[in-house]
């Protein structure tokens, strides 16, 4: 079965890494960088360099599944955690949870009449609206997910080596670690992204451990 695939926030493409090239995929990512590694890992996938949430709302309609991973700094527990009490006192560094989030959970939710999943990272607060859990991540969707459970303990210490390798990627050698490390850490693991696609049509063929 075919199934037309929108990607948004697609980064290099962890998730959608094992789907295979017999879907019809399209790729938003605003970072022209990054899209390009994108677009040589995956050269059969249509990717747009643009505005992920805006392209959403012109042309949910056209798809089968959405997968939307929207940035997640302004919600993570370890950016919050990692932020000195001096800084949390300086109201000029302060800023609002980016609520785009939980824009397109409940637009997806109420206009969207194919399978979607939203993923992002744990959040600092008690989410508002109840997600799934799978190891450092939350995905809201309109499907079970199931058995998500997927040993993440340690990846922030890992090599970078190391992070590409259970990733399943190798990145450009012209990328500075810190971007390496910043797109491996925003990585969904492969193999999750298989399994939530097979729930989301009812084709479990992987059980996470």
């Amino acid at each position: 079965m075919t199934i037309k695939i929108l990607n948004l926030y697609a980064g290099i493409g962890g998730n959608r890494k094992l789907w295979g090239n017999e879907h019809e995929i399209t790729a938003i990512e605003n970072n022209q960088g990054i899209a390009k590694i994108y677009q040589d890992f995956f050269p059969n996938d249509k990717v747009i360099v643009c505005d992920a949430h805006e392209y959403l709302l012109k042309h949910f309609n056209k798809f089968d599944f959405i997968w939307s991973s929207p940035p997640c700094p302004s919600h993570s527990r370890m950016n919050f955690l990692h932020s000195s009490k001096e800084e949390r006192k300086d109201e000029g560094k302060l800023k609002f949870p980016d609520m785009k989030l939980y824009e397109e959970i409940i637009f997806l939710k109420h206009w969207f009449k194919g399978k979607w999943v939203v993923e992002n990272v744990k959040s600092y607060y008690s989410p508002l609206i109840r997600p799934f859990e799978s190891g450092n991540h939350f995905f809201w969707s309109n499907f079970i997910i199931g058995n998500t459970k997927k040993v993440e303990r340690g990846i922030r210490t890992k090599s970078i080596e190391d992070k590409e390798k259970e990733r399943g990627f190798k990145l450009p050698e012209d990328l500075t670690n810190n971007l390496k490390e910043k797109i491996l850490n925003n990585c969904v693991f492969p193999e999750l992204g298989l399994h939530i696609l097979n729930m989301a049509f009812k084709e479990p063929q992987t059980t996470l451990k």
